[in-house]
């Protein structure tokens, strides 16, 4: 059994761990001890990129005080040993970038085994925190993809947690892809049926011991309906929800 921590981002654009809604508090009580991290990329192909975003999450838990003793990053060269290092940590990082290009690095680890006997904690990132759920909703982010009909928007995932998330609100909510506006236009139609957690960089989903609870602002999009200003919704022991001003998207 391990401790979720399900983020957009955890850090704001200055790289440091966010501190709002108790997010860097809370993270840094479970990391209180000796830290063995594993940083999973989301581009196994791209080393130095993935390089890049482990070091600085190390930089940024090191800055706070966090003891660590090992740091590894998982990528295409190294994925034979995934299971040893997965087993050898007590921190894991499933870092953000493109959802279907991650799912398939996961799926070629087995990434979900591996993890069914894990006793750390788990920090997911955007499209890590979007991979984690039973089913994916997985947004189109490049060019093409809105209008690809062979591009797979839902897909099955870890199965750690129910929640589907969008990360990025306030970056995302005015992005246009292919001509299209991506919340009102693309994802308000695929929620018809579904439920999908906004989530502005800062709020997080904290999850122990099969309870969660989201921490912070969220936002909420359903069956086309947009529902603004949600706050602290606890998902498994409530809910406590405050929602306004709700409107349909198309």
């Amino acid at each position: 059994m391990f401790t979720l921590f399900l983020t957009s981002s955890p850090c704001g654009h200055d790289g440091a761990l966010f501190e709002k809604n108790g997010f860097r508090e809370e993270l840094l009580r479970q990391l209180s001890g000796e830290v063995r991290g594993l940083y999973i990329t989301s581009s196994p192909d791209d080393f130095s990129g993935s390089e890049c975003a482990s070091e600085g999450m190390r930089t940024a838990l090191q800055a706070c005080g966090v003891k660590i003793v090992s740091w590894t990053l998982l990528d295409r060269r190294n994925i034979t040993r995934a299971h040893l290092l997965v087993r050898e940590s007590n921190f894991i990082i499933l870092g953000g970038g493109h959802v279907p290009t991650q799912h398939k690095f996961f799926r070629e680890m087995f990434l979900r085994e591996a993890l069914l006997v894990y006793e750390g904690v788990l920090l997911t990132i955007s499209a890590g925190s979007m991979n984690c759920a039973d089913e994916v909703y997985s947004i189109p982010e490049l060019p093409g993809e809105v209008r690809d009909p062979n591009y797979k928007r839902f897909f099955r995932g870890m199965g750690l947690t129910s929640i589907q998330i969008l990360p990025h609100y306030y970056e995302w909510k005015d992005f246009v892809l292919d001509g299209m506006k991506i919340y009102n236009e693309v994802a308000a139609k695929d929620s018809m049926g579904k439920r999908f957690y906004v989530f502005p960089d800062g709020t997080y989903l904290y999850s122990m011991f099969g309870y969660e609870e989201i921490r912070g602002e969220a936002f909420l999009m359903e069956n086309g309906i947009f529902r603004t200003h949600m706050m602290v919704h606890l998902v498994n022991d409530g809910p406590v929800t405050i929602l306004l001003d709700s409107k349909k998207m198309f």
